[in-house]
């Protein structure tokens, strides 16, 4: 993930709940991405380390562990940026001007010059982040599959001039659920300011919560609503267990005989069971001066130590190893 914001129920539903349940069975590599947050934030670094931290305790928070997986920070192993670079040697500029995202993003965040080589080249360092450590999975949504094949056919083309050097990642389908943002037609992104964020505080869930946007057709409680694409009902359906109750409210909201304010109080009392253990754990573990500076450097130095051999590996293969 990118350190360029706090991270929110979006965050946690489209991909933390599944990185959670990947760690008990694959030997997984979680980092944060700090060089590509300089992609498209270069202009304003200032709170790329704090946040950082922040989304690690958030990781924690959710449930990851970093006793089962290593977590660490990209630009804490540089062999990342040597790979980048060797891959940008074979690989052609074409390539990475038809990626899907790249004009996409280009257009969404028109505010920002990414005119920059950096810009353009992310998918290569990503490609070099995968590659890195044989990764033979990377978990995606069936959406972002497209996304990973520029990854697949650098590799291809690395391995078809220097051999079978690097791994050849495969999708990992994985579920991701999509989230609107608490205006409605959106989705939750911290740029729009329409998220609630894992370390929020019950009042401010619940304030959040109440300022949701419903049918906007319906006028008064004695109104039948709408449930489906109802913002209010998608979230109840996505963090409220009870599902008995979920069933009431959706009835009595299309007859007419519950408000928005029963049916976002409950909203907000299940949001916040979600919340409290994940706000447990985020506390227990920024309360512990150094702890998460521990985990990181511990991890950074593990994941570097593949890095150093992957690197060496590829030297060797391109003939350029000095040893």
């Amino acid at each position: 993930m990118r350190p360029t914001g706090s991270l929110h129920l979006g965050h946690l539903v489209g991909a933390l709940g599944n990185w959670v349940a990947l760690q008990d069975k694959y030997d997984c590599y979680y980092f944060v991405a700090d060089w590509h947050a300089l992609t498209s934030d270069y202009a304003d670094t200032s709170r790329i380390t704090s946040y950082t931290y922040e989304n690690v305790a958030d990781w924690i928070g959710a449930g990851l562990d970093p006793a089962k997986s290593t977590f660490f920070v990209q630009s804490l192993v540089p062999e990342h940026a040597e790979l980048y670079l060797l891959l940008s040697m074979v690989v052609p500029v074409p390539w990475l001007e038809r990626v899907p995202t790249y004009k996409e993003q280009q257009e969404a965040l028109a505010d920002k010059d990414l005119s920059s080589i950096g810009f353009l080249g992310y998918p290569l360092l990503q490609t070099a982040d995968v590659a890195m450590y044989d990764a033979r999975f990377v978990p995606v949504g069936e959406d972002q599959v497209a996304h990973l094949e520029l990854a697949r056919e650098a590799v291809r083309r690395f391995n078809n001039f220097f051999g079978g050097v690097l791994a050849e990642p495969q999708p990992l389908l994985t579920s991701v659920a999509r989230l609107p943002g608490l205006d409605g037609g959106r989705k939750m992104s911290k740029s729009l300011g329409n998220t609630i964020d894992l370390a929020d505080s019950p009042a401010d869930v619940k304030k959040k919560v109440m300022s949701m946007y419903t049918d906007p057709k319906r006028v008064r409680a004695d109104v039948p609503g709408t449930v489906e694409g109802n913002p209010v009902f998608t979230y109840h359906d996505a963090f409220n267990p009870n599902t008995a109750e979920v069933d009431d409210l959706k009835a009595r909201y299309r007859a007419g005989k519950v408000g928005d304010v029963e049916v976002k109080t409950r909203l907000a009392a299940a949001l916040n069971a979600r919340l409290d253990p994940i706000r447990a754990r985020r506390a227990d573990v920024l309360a512990a001066p150094g702890r998460l500076k521990e985990i990181l450097f511990d991890g950074s130095e593990r994941a570097r130590k593949t890095a150093r051999e992957t690197m060496e590996r590829v030297r060797e293969a391109m003939k350029i190893s000095y040893r």
